[in-house]
């Protein structure tokens, strides 16, 4: 099982197109309900940094990467950002309700 945070800051100007990329993901992973997936994409006070917390329960790949429409959001995500995505793996101390 892995848990992951990834966090960017993307130009003023693609903040709505961010946005709309991602709740694209949603709306694919509602349909789809991939096993073991947690996800969850906040946007940040600012109004364009992003945080993505991702808990895979599977012994493969995050299922996250056979979405299209994630396919679609990590196309051009370099382009969008001013501070390019940082991934980093996160180690549970403990967590109340957040994974259900």
């Amino acid at each position: 099982m892995s848990k992951v945070m990834i966090r960017y800051t993307v130009k003023p100007e693609c903040a709505q197109e961010n946005e709309q990329l991602i709740r694209a993901v949603y709306e694919e992973l509602r349909s789809t309900a991939p096993a073991g997936l947690r996800y969850a994409t906040f946007r940040m006070d600012d109004g364009v940094s992003f945080v993505h917390i991702a808990s895979n329960e599977t012994d493969g790949p995050t299922p996250l990467r056979e979405i299209a429409a994630f396919q679609r959001f990590q196309q051009d995500v370099g382009e969008r950002c001013v501070k390019p995505p940082v991934s980093v793996e996160l180690h549970e101390i403990g967590s109340f309700g957040f994974w259900q």
